[in-house]
């Protein structure tokens, strides 16, 4: 082996610093830089931010501390850890349901990181403090010729490979306790500058000021919850893989679930704070939508002292956290099959991006396609997935016995009794809401059908392929 540590068992992480950069880049990603701005700006600002944090607290913590816990406790890849839990074949095979859904997720996350590559790339070059420089044009005229988009996404879809090739501790973690801190440090220097600007007091108002009739309004609590699902990345299977890396007697996943959330809200504020500052300095309405970072920013960077560092720091770190993110979502599916097939983990990563990149064609291809895919899998493949594993937990290993077992095995802090009917109770109850409300709310729409496809089609497929896979390889024999 290249490695003088030879690794008796599964990888596991080089360092503590490492997994929870892993976690943390993982989790902060799209979701936190662009999607939740302009969320924000569409809500209200303070109201819907505090409603986030509420239900992170509520449902991100507790998930991510059993995601990791099962991940360490079964030592597996997501379909590993559901046959190491369940003997049945057809509940076996929601681990297949959750690798599909993750799978489907990264085929139209990878060319929105290519959106942040190819803004990058031109705020290296300075593109946006040039001379006759308009975002409009520049971002229609990228998204018009569909040869950009589609070359973009090949281009991180084989950096994804590049880096998932050299394993775990060779490749992610050498790459995330770098592009982690380099992304804080670049938002915080980035928010140090807006706050100075004329008028961004406005924008702090905005940001923080709290208008709590919105609170009573249903849709700021739906929203903040689509918010939290998708900026955390819970049954995603993401921490799950992350977790089967740990050492057995590490005290982490209670510290890594509260760790992931708090710098995962921490960087999404970060966001905000040096956005809106901007966005009310120079006049730009905060409700604009998804187009407030690739169109909106663009136009203020001419106009700040310095504008083309800043414009160079804000892109880059927002290519790093999707990058970042782009990696850990498609090594859950490498990880998986890396045990679950004869493959060598070289051939795993060739066959993952090659099938990510195949199916995200026509979502780079077509902004129409993305957004169907994205409310499809975002409002019903992911809530199924989270249902999968949590019920995993609640139902089949319980609670308890994983709060006794992993949770708080050698941890400094405690979880008492009240996390179990969070787990085995709360968490599927709101998946279910999800899915229920907007099949309801989208009743006869193309939307509604994919989405009852998804639901109904995919235990289906993952109970079949569940017969079709050999005996899980021990994992001394994986290449991590």
């Amino acid at each position: 082996m290249a490695d003088t540590d030879v690794e008796l068992s599964r990888a596991q992480w080089g360092s503590r610093f490492g997994f929870l950069m892993a976690m943390l880049g993982a989790m902060v990603g799209a979701g936190n830089i662009w999607r939740f701005p302009y969320i924000v700006g569409q809500e209200g600002g303070g109201a819907f931010i505090l409603a986030y944090l509420v239900l992170l607290l509520i449902l991100a913590i507790p998930g991510l501390i059993a995601e990791v816990a099962l991940g360490r406790y079964t030592g597996r890849g997501v379909i590993g850890a559901f046959r190491a839990v369940t003997n049945r074949r057809g509940l076996a095979g929601f681990g297949v349901v959750v690798l599909l859904v993750n799978v489907a997720l990264m085929s139209y996350y990878a060319p929105v990181v290519g959106w942040t590559l190819y803004y990058a790339v031109h705020s290296v070059l300075f593109t946006f403090t040039s001379a006759g420089f308009a975002p409009e044009s520049f971002w229609t005229g990228f998204q018009s010729t569909a040869l950009l988009p589609l070359g973009m996404h090949t281009v991180v879809m084989a950096l994804v490979g590049f880096v998932l090739y050299f394993g775990i501790r060779r490749g992610i973690e050498r790459l995330v306790v770098y592009a982690v801190p380099g992304l804080v440090l670049a938002l915080a220097a980035i928010a140090l500058r807006a706050v100075t600007l004329p008028g961004a007091s406005e924008g702090l108002v905005f940001t923080f000021g709290v208008d709590w009739s919105a609170l009573l309004r249903g849709s700021t609590w739906i929203t903040a919850l689509g918010q939290a699902l998708f900026s955390t990345g819970l049954g995603w299977g993401i921490a799950l893989t992350i977790g089967s890396y740990l050492p057995e007697y590490d005290d982490i996943p209670i510290g890594g679930g509260i760790f992931t959330v708090l710098g995962n809200s921490s960087v999404g504020l970060l966001a905000a704070f040096s956005i809106f500052p901007i966005v009310f300095a120079f006049g730009i309405d905060p409700a604009s939508g998804a187009e407030l970072t690739f169109v909106s920013l663009p136009k203020v960077f001419p106009n700040m002292a310095g504008g083309g560092l800043w414009a160079l720091l804000f892109f880059v770190g927002f290519f790093l956290a999707t990058f970042t993110s782009a990696i850990l979502i498609t090594e859950v599916g490498v990880s998986t099959l890396d045990e679950e097939t004869n493959w060598s983990r070289e051939q795993t990563v060739f066959g993952v991006c090659g099938a990510v990149w195949l199916l995200g064609l026509p979502s780079a291809y077509s902004g129409s396609v993305l957004n169907f895919l994205d409310f499809v899998f975002g409002n019903f493949g992911l809530p199924l997935a989270t249902l999968a594993i949590i019920g995993l937990i609640g139902w089949s290993l319980t609670p308890e016995k994983l709060r006794v077992l992993e949770v708080n095995r050698n941890a400094g802090l405690y979880v008492g009794r009240f996390w179990n009917p969070m787990i085995r109770f709360v968490i599927p109850a709101v998946m279910t809401f999800i899915v229920g409300y907007y099949a309801w709310t989208n009743l006869g729409t193309p939307e509604m059908l994919g989405g009852v496809a998804v639901v109904v089609l995919f235990p289906l497929l993952g109970a079949a392929t569940i017969g079709l896979l050999d005996t899980p390889r021990d994992p001394a024999s994986g290449s991590s």
